[in-house]
């Protein structure tokens, strides 16, 4: 499997992403905003783009599909509960699907609700997975529920399905809000070293074009969305805010977190 990850350069940080098979050279476009780089990527390395694949309905995922099909004929995808709000869907996925890229690229896909309710993430199947996990999970954050989500739903999926992966799982999301992350991270737990070196590291050297890609292992130590039994972070919360539980449980700590990160 080939891994193309396309900065957009755009006020929202997107990133596009290519998934290629090196034998057929069949190709498949995640969230292909910026439709031009991506089939500029695709034209440069003789990969033909077969399939686009949306995380999910928001305009800055879904606004390069009508260009990008109009140029290639691709079949669209994204989650079976989209179709009102994405048009044109040839294949509704459900979690557990599987996605064939070619010969030899297989993704199964992950029911992921919580950034909107009809979301999906995509894992490659293999001895090295990778997670295309749009608005989902962010490198040392999670995502928003403003426009169509909940909060409720998306830590039932941190807990069930994020939490679960495997460590050495590397991490593709639709975003860059790494440095902002990291300092909501230490906001919250001024003494995580881990994330103090790596914003460190990103304010030194740090270039969307040449994307820091961390994995599972890496977020349990950043990720404050991963460290909810914290004694840090409870405590800090319990001192910031009287009627927070004494004894809080996980949910009650995310659903918290979720809340101050929608006003940092």
């Amino acid at each position: 499997m080939i891994i193309k990850q396309v900065w957009t350069d755009n006020k929202w940080r997107n990133y596009n992403y290519l998934i290629a098979c090196p034998s057929s050279g069949e190709a498949l476009a995640i969230d292909p905003l910026d439709h031009v780089k991506c089939l500029n990527e695709a034209n440069a390395n003789g990969w033909r783009i077969r399939q686009i694949l949306n995380t999910h309905h928001h305009g800055d995922h879904i606004g390069g599909n009508e260009a990008m099909i109009s140029a290639t004929g691709a079949s669209l995808l994204a989650h079976h509960g989209a179709g009102d709000r994405i048009s044109g869907i040839d294949r509704g996925l459900k979690g557990g699907d599987i996605v064939e890229v070619g010969e030899s690229v297989r993704l199964m896909i992950l029911d992921t609700p919580g950034h909107t309710m009809s979301h999906v993430c995509a894992l490659s199947l293999g001895d090295d997975p990778h997670l295309f996990c749009g608005d989902t999970l962010f490198n040392a954050g999670a995502g928003n529920c403003h426009n169509g989500g909940h909060p409720e739903e998306l830590y039932r999926t941190f807990v069930e399905q994020m939490h679960r992966l495997p460590d050495e799982t590397r991490i593709y999301p639709g975003h860059d809000y790494l440095e902002n992350n990291l300092r909501f991270t230490l906001d919250r737990e001024p003494s995580n070293a881990a994330a103090q070196d790596l914003l460190e590291h990103v304010k030194a050297d740090h270039d969307p074009a040449r994307p820091f890609v961390s994995d599972i292992r890496t977020e349990k130590k950043i990720n404050t969305f991963f460290r909810l039994n914290s004694v840090e972070i409870i405590e800090k919360l319990q001192a910031e805010t009287p009627d927070f539980s004494a004894q809080p449980t996980p949910r009650d700590v995310f659903l918290r977190l979720r809340e101050l990160r929608n006003k940092w």
